[in-house]
Order: C-alpha cells, then sequence, then structure tokens
C-alpha cells in the first residue's frame, strides 16, 4: 500500500451522478413525480460538487427538490433483482415487520456478508450490532454473540449465515427476540419458535449467497429536511485480507517512525473481524474483539478518545452482566448480595473488562495517542485503524512502548 494517506482525505472527486433526477411514484394511470437537480458551486472559478460522500472513495452529490408535490396513502416497493430485505419471506409473525426491524435486518447482513466460512451471528439493536461471534457451531456463535451484550440483545435482531438448527433454536427460543434472519430453518425449529407468538421469522434465500454482495455497491439516499437529497455511494471495505493491511508507519519533522511487531495469525483474525464489524457500526465508534467475538462496542460518539473509553467501559459492565447471569442467574444489576457482586467486580477488573489480548478497532485515524492508550492500559495487544493522522507518530510511539502492534487499512470507514 503506497499511496498517501493523508492525501485521500484531501482529494476532492469528480462524480458520476447526474445534473438532474425523478422519482416517479405510479398507482394505475396516476403518476407522481419529484424532480432535482444536482447542487453545484462555483469555487474558484470552478464547478463543483459535494467533496466526496460519508468517506473518502464514495462518489456522492446533493439534490435539491425544484418541482413536484407528493402525496402518498400506504406503499408497497418492489425492486426487481437480486433480493435481500428488500423482498423477505415472513415465516412466522404475530406483528409484521416494520422499518426498523427491516434496516436492523438490513445492517445485520450487511456485516454478515463478509462471513460466509464459518458460523456467524450478528445481534442488531437500533441499527448497530452489540453482539457479533463467529465459531465453528451455529449455537456456539449465538451464545458468544448474545453474552457479549446480553442486555442490549433484549429485542433485538439476530441475523446467522446458515440454517437455524434444533440447538440454536432452543437457545434463542430462551430470551427475548423480535427478528430472526436466516436462509432456512430446519425440520423441528418451526415448533419451538411458535411458542414465541410475535416472533418474526424471515427466511431469506440469498443469505446463501451473501458473498456475491461483497464489494457490491448500492445507491443511498438522505433526504433533508428541505426536501432535498443527498445520494452516495455505498461504503465497500478494501481492506478484507491480511496483505491488505500494512504495519503502521509514518514520517514526522524528517524522523520515520515504525511500527515494531507484527501481528500474530490469532491477531490479524481479530483484526480483520473487527474492521469488517466496524463497517456496521454507527460513527465516530470504537471497538474491541478478542477470539472472533465483540468485546466492547463503542458508538456514535463525537470525540474519538471519549467513544474509546465508553467501549471499555462496556466490556467491564457487560462482562460483569455476564458473570452475574452465568453463576447467580440474575442480571447484574438485580444482584443484591453486596459480598458476590464485590466478587464479580473483582474478577472482572482482574480481567480488565476481557480486554486482555483483545484487538482495538477504529473506524478513523486516532488524532492524538490518548486514544489507543486507553485500549492499551486495559490490555490489549493490537490495533486496526486508518492511519493518515498528522499524529500518527504518537500512537505508534504509544504501541512501541507496550509492545502492541498496529496495522492500517488505509480507508476511513465513517457511518452515518
Amino acid at each position: 500500500m503506497t499511496k498517501d494517506l493523508k492525501k485521500m482525505y484531501t482529494t476532492i472527486m469528480d462524480d458520476h451522478f447526474t445534473p438532474k433526477m425523478e422519482i416517479s411514484f405510479i398507482d394505475h394511470d396516476t403518476r407522481q413525480t419529484l424532480f432535482y437537480e444536482k447542487v453545484v458551486w462555483t469555487i474558484d472559478n470552478v464547478k463543483k460538487g459535494l467533496r466526496y460522500g460519508e468517506n473518502p472513495g464514495q462518489e456522492a452529490a446533493l439534490y435539491r427538490l425544484v418541482n413536484g408535490n407528493l402525496l402518498l396513502g400506504e406503499i408497497e416497493t418492489i425492486q426487481p433483482g437480486r433480493y435481500l430485505a428488500s423482498d423477505i419471506e415472513l415465516l412466522q409473525s404475530g406483528k409484521h415487520p416494520g422499518k426498523i426491524n427491516l434496516t436492523d435486518a438490513d445492517n445485520a447482513l450487511n456485516i454478515l456478508r463478509y462471513f460466509t466460512d464459518k458460523p456467524t451471528v450478528v445481534i442488531v439493536k437500533h441499527n448497530n450490532p452489540c453482539g457479533v461471534a463467529r465459531s465453528d457451531s451455529l449455537e456456539n456463535a449465538y451464545e458468544k454473540a448474545y453474552m457479549a451484550d446480553r442486555i442490549a440483545a433484549f429485542g433485538g435482531c439476530i441475523a446467522v449465515n446458515m440454517p437455524v438448527d434444533r440447538a440454536t433454536a432452543e437457545s434463542i427460543s430462551k430470551q427475548y427476540a423480535e427478528v430472526v434472519v436466516a436462509p432456512d430453518f430446519e425440520e423441528g425449529v418451526m415448533g419451538i419458535f411458535e411458542k414465541k407468538k410475535n416472533l418474526r421469522l424471515i427466511r431469506i434465500n440469498n443469505i446463501n449467497r451473501l458473498q456475491t454482495f461483497v464489494g457490491k455497491r448500492c445507491v443511498e439516499f438522505k433526504s433533508l429536511i428541505d426536501g432535498g437529497i443527498i445520494a452516495q455511494w455505498s461504503f465497500v471495505p478494501s481492506a478484507r485480507f491480511k496483505k491488505d493491511l500494512v504495519l503502521a508507519e509514518c514520517e514526522y519533522k524528517s524522523k520515520t517512525y515504525k511500527i515494531k511487531r507484527k501481528p500474530t495469525d490469532r491477531e490479524y483474525d481479530d483484526l480483520l473481524f473487527g474492521w469488517l464489524v466496524e463497517s456496521g457500526i454507527t460513527s465516530n465508534s470504537v471497538i474491541y474483539v478478542k477470539d472472533s467475538v465483540t468485546v466492547g462496542i463503542g458508538t456514535g460518539e463525537q470525540d474519538r478518545v471519549g467513544v474509546a473509553e465508553i467501549a471499555r467501559d462496556k466490556a467491564y459492565r457487560k462482562l460483569c452482566d455476564r458473570y452475574c447471569f452465568e453463576i447467580h442467574g440474575v442480571p447484574y444489576n438485580n444482584l443484591k448480595d453486596l459480598p458476590k457482586k464485590e466478587e464479580i467486580d473483582n474478577r472482572v477488573t482482574d480481567e480488565r473488562g476481557g480486554l486482555i489480548g483483545a484487538a482495538m478497532v477504529s473506524d478513523a485515524f486516532f488524532p492524538f495517542r490518548d486514544g489507543v492508550d486507553v485500549g492499551i492500559q486495559e490490555g490489549i495487544t493490537s490495533v486496526i485503524q486508518p492511519g493518515g493522522s498528522v499524529n500518527d507518530y504518537q500512537s505508534i510511539e504509544a504501541c512501541n512502548e507496550a509492545g502492541v502492534t498496529m496495522v492500517y487499512t488505509g480507508q476511513r470507514s465513517f457511518k452515518h
């Protein structure tokens, strides 16, 4: 990877979006059309549109509503072609799905498409994953994903990349979930789930072909409060394999700074797993991953050190709850026995929230070393980030001081 990491943040892209756009809604002989035009500005005598989308490499355009009125009642939109969340097969539903159910399912599939080699489970709540895990069996992957954040998983959307077997169905049926999305459900599973009348069971056959969606883009639309629309390419992670990552290195004041230690094979696995999970998390975000399981997920914060601390604090709290539930069968917050609570606290503190040996994942560069220091102080051993900060040397120094390895992706992964 030889490209200038800083240059990608300053490059203005020429986009391929058309100067005009029309959106029509047709009912028999009635057509309602909205007319849009692309917004450009004259800057230094050159007409320019949006700089880029959410991230460098994503083309984008801003469209302004210039004409048309729209009156719609109930609508059902079916898009031709390769279907996923837009064309679900509803096998069971006491309540039919709403927008949140489908957008959660869509984002779960957005993450799940990168993991086809092993049974993998993604649990999404409010369009963010709260637990992601892969393992040698679907049941084990589900248990790990669920226990990664048992509290947030309550009422969530569970998406899996393998047909649901009886053992996994039994585990899921012990909890409260809103949606289960799978490529299929094995014989006997529906009898287990039918006791959960309001559980939405969604079969999407194309999950079996999720790998064909890797690297594919769609056009994303964002409507503004004045009726304007921003359109952009969807994000595609370019770093998906070990060969796509580079050891952290930068120059600062004519001095070269390099990371001293290469990641181990296990660290590479966690770094790549975490980076691909990161692509489905609201920014700013920092997450921690260990043994192909999310340990702590921090989302949607305004500052990077703050979200690193939130992810750390969540790792501690979620591990406390997990141990309490496993040992005493009650949530940590409901445990009244103070000595037992103190015993759990001490255990989690000794284990540093399960962060010892974990990978730290950031969707954008660390502007200062204080971000990576949060993870280093808890015992993380590896870091993955885009690189490109003026102060990358600080993060490199922090990692070298602690024997931590760090790699760059060369690509930012913002999601808003």
